[in-house]
């Protein structure tokens, strides 16, 4: 045997049970990511992420299935595919979500274990956070959460427009209420960007007992019978066969299920449409799956303050030598959560993300002149969607449909339609007067409901918040149990955003980490309950 734990996926989660489980004497890790490594400067100063979007060596640049409900669109889908995954390439907002989200992962595992209480304290053992220790707030975890060192002018307006429009001042997303508009806090220490691999991985490159291997595509897990024994790897044009004792999935919402249905573990009947062989039929592989969908509402600009056309000689020169000035920026600086009229419980239902700069098509259609954006989200979908394999063959991506605005009642839809209305009104305000050019998207004003939900079907993107395809849980359509293990399958565990029963209210990448800091402790215990030395490494706080 030669590895303890074979991690397939170094981002989000796979870098932090790295980190976690290498702590442990004795015990062999690997990890192995799909991609390359995170050389990339522009992965480090944050405001870089306007140069990642069409980098497709960072990115698996997945596209959805045509969306019914958009007008047949199909929608981008960029995911990390570097050491950090996602974190080495998002927007870096930290939001943990609130205690009603965890209480619905502890009714839809049938463990009280997710309840806010108990997750909490994961949250915090991650945290080295600027403003200092608390009740909410932690420091000296690996993860670096801090405020803002720049933030544009139009930010502040923001939320200046959004008091006026009757909505909270909110400083700390993370704090007592997430009710209200404010600047976000972010995933950086010292001015740039603190992903996984940074926060997590660097720290413990050193270690004789870890492996980390890029460019190592995972084209199936091996498998005994019912049990994981190993994966089979494509490393250029060689492929290798890697045994171990416990194999742990962290690819994402995406890549965790595919890999599981190309082991033949998912639908029997769909799997056998492409020739593979069942080693256990698990229907909700590649189901459940849910995602935040997006309005964008853009006005031009009449002052040239925005970030359109940066100095980015300037701009970067500044940032290496300061580590501040916009490109310090994580482009998404301000925003807010509301609990709208339309909420069906407790907890906010709507988000909006603020971009001083015109972003259409994420960025990746560059218009002229300058301008901002304020994204909107509904943030509690009914609709769900679901994954499919498209071939047998690992390098092809799944069949992703999202199935935006599906639900039967057409919840979403008038959620989303409220989303748009209230970002046309918190933009109205006076506070922009003196920078409101002509509307951008939508090109005209907007009257009736008919418009917005034309409106949106024909601009609606993703926010890049998948979860939910190999789903918690203890009935016929959960892949893994509360402790992430895969139902019918010994050694095997999944753990990333793809075992979310339900989407956190806010962003998902704190949620992610968090539940790899969580697994590590499960299975750190699982190995002293096997003669390993008691491990310290993994317990959080009191």
């Amino acid at each position: 045997m030669d590895y303890d734990y074979i991690i397939v996926g170094a981002g989000s989660a796979g870098c932090v049970l790295a980190h976690r489980l290498s702590a442990m004497p004795g015990r062999r890790v690997l990890l192995l990511e799909a991609g390359p490594s995170d050389w990339n400067p522009l992965i480090h100063m944050p405001a870089g992420i306007a140069r990642l979007v069409n980098n497709r060596r960072l990115n698996w640049s997945y596209v959805t299935e045509p969306e019914p409900a958009l007008q047949g669109r199909r929608l981008w889908w960029p995911r990390g595919r570097t050491l950090g995954g996602s974190s080495a390439i998002n927007a870096m907002c930290y939001v943990r979500g609130v205690p009603g989200d965890y209480a619905r992962w502890a009714e839809a595992t049938g463990d009280p274990r997710w309840a806010w209480r108990d997750v909490l304290p994961w949250f915090l053992h991650s945290e080295d956070n600027s403003r200092g220790a608390g009740t909410l707030h932690a420091t000296g975890g690996p993860l670096g959460v801090s405020d803002l060192r720049h933030h544009n002018p139009l930010s502040a307006a923001l939320i200046d427009a959004a008091s006026l429009a009757g909505h909270p001042r909110n400083d700390d997303f993370n704090g007592p209420s997430q009710e209200g508009f404010g600047l976000y806090q972010v995933t950086q220490r010292d001015g740039a960007r603190c992903s996984t691999a940074t926060g997590f991985l660097d720290p413990v490159r050193h270690r004789p007992n870890l492996t980390i291997r890029t460019h190592a595509l995972v084209e199936r897990v091996l498998l005994d019978g019912d049990r994981a024994v190993g994966v089979e790897l494509r490393h250029g044009r060689q492929r290798q066969r890697i045994e171990g004792g416990e194999v742990i999935l962290a690819g994402g919402a995406i890549n965790s299920p595919q890999l599981l249905m190309l082991s033949g573990i998912g639908p029997a009947d769909a799997l056998r449409t492409h020739g593979i062989a069942i080693a256990a039929d698990l229907p909700g592989v590649g189901g459940n799956l849910q995602d935040h969908l997006d309005i964008c509402t853009l006005d031009g600009c009449r002052q040239p303050v925005t970030y359109d056309h940066l100095n980015e000689l300037t701009t970067g020169w500044r940032w290496w030598r300061h580590r501040d000035g916009p490109g310090s920026s994580n482009v998404a600086e301000a925003g807010g959560f509301v609990r709208s009229a339309l909420a069906e419980d407790e907890r906010c239902d709507l988000q909006f993300h603020f971009v001083p700069a015109l972003l259409d098509d994420h960025g990746r259609h560059r218009l002229p002149g300058h301008g901002y954006t304020l994204h909107a989200c509904y943030l509690h979908p009914h609709s769900r969607g679901h994954l499919t394999l498209q071939s047998a063959d690992a390098t092809q991506p799944p069949a992703i449909h999202a199935n935006y605005l599906s639900d039967p009642e057409g919840l979403d839809l008038k959620r989303m339609i409220l989303a748009a209305r209230l970002s046309r009104e918190i933009l109205d305000q006076h506070t922009f007067d003196s920078y409101r050019g002509d509307p951008i998207f939508p090109e005209r004003r907007l009257h009736s409901d008919a418009e917005y939900a034309d409106f949106i079907r024909r601009k609606a993107e993703s926010i890049y918040h998948p979860v939910g395809t190999c789903r918690m849980g203890h009935d016929a359509h959960a892949v893994v149990d509360h402790a992430f293990r895969v139902h019918g399958i010994h050694g095997l565990r999944v753990v990333d955003a793809s075992v979310m029963p339900s989407l956190p209210t806010g962003n998902t990448n704190a949620p992610t980490i968090m539940l790899a800091e969580r697994a590590a402790e499960l299975i750190c215990n699982d190995s002293a309950a096997h003669d390993t030395p008691t491990v310290t490494a993994a317990t959080p706080p009191s």
